[in-house]
């Protein structure tokens, strides 16, 4: 089992993500996700830089393997540019760099005016993605002409040596299926061990699962509950709200309906270190060989510290109970 730190792109700039990197590991966790947005979930979040400046930034500041969480290379940015751009991230980070795909959310995708897909055609979208992505790594002079993208006497020059490992995400059995024929792993954000027997059932085997939930440590949990409220009611939001809603007014309107209590239980919160090792317990159960937390709000040198002296010490029984 592997713990590793979430760096969100929704709530802060890219100086301050690197400054969280370099906690992170000094705090002890081995790697990190860091999310790929166009735009917040709201404007409370407040941030949204180009990931791929940041993890170029990352490679300089930190030794910590990078999974991107996820990226969407389907209709905001062409496979082909992906490509090239996750070959040069796994050269910058020497090979520790795990390309992380989904099918994306029209939040981030819609800018440019095209028409959102329904998710069936989002995933066959991502599946031919994949494979424009896989072939071009390779290093070769490559011409496709398939059913969603097109690429012409195209060829990546800086390439890794050894090809960047392609993790799919899934919230739901189809998804988790595909993850399991196409990916090299598995990326979800729910203790869900259905999910996960469903992706190693369709080929994923003992091919890594990835997962990563959200925390809010604070003086009590009482604080902890309402900073979470405050920057992350989108969380709550059920069924495929968070795949269709084109902006963050929109998320804001939706989440008015989410209340605060409505939020307990749904994410550690507080000073309490049995809720934190509880949920990641959860993961663990459910079958995921890796787990990323996100610390939500400003706290974070204390939250920092809080996980290398509370948590960090427990994780040991916690992978051998």
């Amino acid at each position: 089992m592997r713990y590793g730190y979430f760096l969100s792109c929704e709530e802060f700039g890219p100086r301050e993500l690197v400054r969280q990197a370099k906690l992170a590991e000094q705090a002890g966790f081995e790697a990190l996700w860091i999310s790929d947005h166009f735009h917040p979930w709201n404007d409370a979040q407040g941030n949204s830089p180009f990931v791929w400046s940041v993890i170029g930034a990352l490679s300089e500041a930190t030794r910590l393997p990078v999974t991107t969480a996820v990226t969407c290379p389907t209709v905001r940015i062409h496979p082909a540019v992906i490509a090239q751009a996750a070959a040069t991230a796994a050269v910058q980070h020497e090979g520790r760099f795990v390309l992380g795909v989904g099918s994306g959310e029209a939040l981030n995708e819609h800018i440019f005016g095209d028409a959102w897909p329904p998710a069936g055609i989002r995933l066959d979208m991502l599946e031919e993605a994949v494979e424009v992505i896989r072939v071009l790594q390779r290093g070769k002079e490559i011409t496709h002409h398939g059913r969603y993208y097109t690429v012409q006497n195209a060829r990546i020059y800086t390439v890794p040596e050894r090809p960047v490992p392609i993790y799919v995400s899934g919230f739901g059995p189809k998804a988790a299926r595909l993850a399991g024929r196409i990916g090299d792993g598995f990326v979800c954000t729910s203790p869900d061990a259905d999910l996960v027997r469903m992706f190693r059932e369709a080929g994923g085997g003992d091919k890594p699962a990835q997962a990563g939930f959200k925390v809010c440590h604070a003086r009590t949990a009482d604080d902890g509950l309402a900073t979470a409220h405050r920057l992350w009611p989108n969380m709550m939001l059920p069924g495929e709200l968070s795949q269709v809603l084109p902006t963050p007014r929109h998320f804001e309107q939706a989440s008015r309906l989410v209340a605060r209590d409505g939020m307990a239980g749904a994410l550690p919160c507080g000073p309490d270190p049995k809720s934190y090792l509880d949920t990641m317990r959860e993961y663990v159960d459910a079958g995921f060989d890796e787990v990323y937390v996100n610390q939500i709000g400003p706290d974070q040198d204390e939250f920092f510290r809080f996980w290398e002296r509370e948590i960090r010490p427990a994780i040991p029984q916690l992978t051998s109970a």
